[in-house]
């Protein structure tokens, strides 16, 4: 399944060129370049890097495992999935990333993409060359700590739900971790949409799809969540921490 990764479906759709402190407000580099006071020069050296990849719609691949590992990407609008095959077919869903998120930092210490990505809904990216990223974080140490910080994030993620936990309390630290996910970015922390399915989130979970729909029921019974088709609304954060906080800890 190798192939050409982070297609560019519209080639007008370039490295943006513009002011350099006009980042997008949910690029997931954007914070680390206004704690470290980067100057105008700095910002630019990172701007530069930059090439804008979209729209992608519901379906396509960001790219496949077995692709050659050029970049890493931070998810611009949209949300994407990672997931994996295994040798009998079955899909393992690794995690959904949200607007200022980065995939493809799996892939660092191999040449080639460890997983599969694909757009949940529309979709636009901000691609990096891994190479020419590298080569300037070893001369900004703000952006090679940033760097490992979202590596270290990545890993902690895929580990969230290894533990024995019950089905209410993965169901409520999923919710509440995309709730806060959103809420660093700038988006409502307490009304947002499930863009992915139901078996996704079940798969992610490692959980019945069924038993996602059951515990999704007596939430929004018990007045926790309010459910529209996929509009959530939290109505009860202070239970759902509660049943959360064994698996968020913080």
């Amino acid at each position: 399944m190798n192939g050409t990764a982070f297609p560019r479906l519209d080639p007008s759709i370039l490295a943006d060129n513009g002011d350099a402190l006009k980042f997008c407000s949910t690029c997931a580099f954007s914070q680390a370049c206004l704690a470290q006071g980067m100057d105008k020069a700095a910002l630019m050296d990172l701007h530069m890097l930059v090439e804008h990849v979209g729209p992608l719609h519901a379906g396509e691949h960001v790219f496949r495992e077995g692709d050659a590992f050029e970049a890493i990407a931070a998810v611009r609008a949209g949300t994407v999935k990672t997931y994996t095959i295994d040798r009998d077919g079955h899909e393992h869903v690794l995690g959904f990333h949200l607007p200022g998120e980065v995939i493809g930092l799996n892939a660092i210490d191999g040449d080639r993409y460890p997983c599969n990505a694909v757009a949940l809904d529309t979709a636009m990216l901000c691609r990096f060359s891994f190479p020419k990223i590298s080569v300037l974080a070893a001369r900004l140490p703000g952006l090679q700590q940033h760097l490992f910080r979202l590596m270290s994030r990545d890993i902690g993620t895929a580990t969230l739900l290894a533990g024995d936990w019950t089905a209410d309390q993965r169901m409520a630290a999923f919710v509440l971790g995309l709730s806060r996910r959103l809420a660093a970015r700038g988006f409502s922390p307490d009304r947002f949409q499930l863009t992915m399915a139901r078996t996704d989130i079940a798969n992610y979970l490692r959980l019945a799809p069924e038993t996602v729909s059951r515990v999704l029921k007596r939430f929004q019974d018990e007045g926790l969540l309010k459910i529209d088709r996929r509009e959530v609304e939290l109505s009860g954060r202070e239970r759902l921490q509660e049943l959360a906080a064994p698996i968020l800890r913080s």
